[in-house]
This record gives C-alpha cells, structure tokens and sequence, in this order.
C-alpha cells in the first residue's frame, strides 16, 4: 500500500441515513435549562463526548482547550450563588418591558445537572506565532469555541442535554475553578440526561426573539450585494430545505 493510500479516508461518503441523523442532531439540538435528571452519565459516554470536542477544527492545530470537568456541590453552590448576582443586575440592563419576561426565564441548570463543564482557551499553547493567528489573533477564541460545538453535537446524539451558562462574572470563574490568568474561561455547560428536549429553543417560545429566515440573511459578492439568477435560484433552493 502506498503512503498516499495510508493518508486518505477509505470511506469518506455518508449514507442517507447517516447525513440525516448529522442534520438531526443540529437541529434538534437545544439550550437546556431546566430538564436535568439527576441521573449521573456513563464514563463512556462522558469519553466519547469530550473525545467528540477534542476533535473539532483549531487554527494551526494549536488545541487551545482544556476541559475542568466540575462535579463538586459545593464548587457548583458558589458558581450558582455568583449566576443569581449576575442575573439580577443583567435583569437590570434590559428596558422595563422585558423585566418581567426575563425573570422568568429559567437561564440555567447549574445545580440540577450531574456534571458541570468548563472549557477554556490557552492562548500561548505552541508558542507566540501559531500558523493563522498571524493576521487574525482572536482566531484560538473561535478554535476554542467549535470544540463547544463538537461537544454539544456529540451530547444531542448522545441523548444528553446541554446548557451554556453564560451570565456569570468571568473573574468569579477563574477565582472558583482557580484558572490562571492567561488561560481564558469560553464556556461554562451544564450536561446531563433530561426528561425531554423542546420542540423549538425556548426562548423562542417564550417570546422573547424568533428564528431569523435564512433568506434575509444572505448577501452576494459583497455586503448586501443583490442576488443575480444564480443568487435568486440559491435562495430559492434555501427556502425549500429549512426545517418546519
């Protein structure tokens, strides 16, 4: 066998079945909040979830994450006693109107789940020029952020929920999981078995914003660029696959 044939992927087409259920996970994947059964989750299934994160896309293949896994009550109490500070100012900043809505809104998971995450961002990992972040340094932040999707993708599939709680004080954070500076704090997820998953993202049934038709969002060779026959054929063809 060749070396070339060594590097290749044997198998590189999806069945139907196969592309369906990639298409499922992302769009049934949902935000979770208050859904977490107390069940603890399998270590293989954790290993696989994780293992599905580590291997997302990262510029220059730095792997800039790391993963705190938090299981400790009493680490997730003082997480959750900074979130309920952090919800009433964010309360707060929102114009009178929505108040109401938003105090209702259940945000977070934190004590419910069996098992908190937090994946972080080592910006120095593999020195000071990283192939890619010459131009675009902010580019390990985006890198970190694709292994928060992997992961959510992965749990979907898995059957388990995830919530990103992202109404915490960043140093907070770092003083309680004891992250040093320069490793910056991406995600903090609540993860674990539910009693079900949402039709639509809660926040869209509760008002408080919807889905944005694909359609209005799409440009053409530059900012707002006007859709020629092609463009228009395109947005047509978008129209008849979004999901109900």
């Amino acid at each position: 066998m060749s070396s070339h044939a060594q590097t290749i992927q044997t198998d590189p087409s999806f069945s139907a079945a196969e592309r369906a259920a990639v298409y499922r996970a992302i769009h049934t994947r949902r935000d979770v909040r208050g859904q977490f059964l107390p069940d603890p989750i399998a270590d293989e299934v954790l290993a696989r979830v994780l293992t599905a994160a580590h291997h997302a896309p990262s510029v220059g293949f730095m792997q800039p994450w790391d993963f705190v896994i938090v299981r400790s009550r009493q680490v997730r109490e003082r997480i959750h006693r900074d979130f309920l500070a952090a919800h009433a100012e964010a309360e707060q900043m929102f114009e009178t109107g929505k108040r109401g809505t938003y105090r209702k809104l259940k945000l977070e998971g934190i004590l419910e789940a069996p098992l908190n995450l937090c994946i972080t961002c080592d910006r120095s990992r593999n020195g000071p020029v990283v192939l890619g972040r010459t131009h675009m340094p902010e580019m390990d932040i985006y890198s970190a952020v694709c292994a928060v999707q992997n992961l959510w993708l992965a749990a979907r599939a898995e059957g388990l929920g995830v919530g990103w709680v992202s109404i915490l004080h960043p140093q907070a954070l770092r003083e309680t999981l004891g992250i040093p500076d320069g490793i910056v704090p991406i995600a903090y997820l609540c993860i674990g078995h539910v009693s079900h998953f949402h039709q639509r993202p809660e926040l869209e049934s509760a008002g408080w914003l919807k889905r944005m038709p694909l359609t209005e969002l799409l440009h053409f060779d530059r900012w707002q660029g006007e859709a020629d026959e092609a463009g228009e054929r395109f947005a047509d063809a978008v129209s008849r696959v979004m999901p109900a």
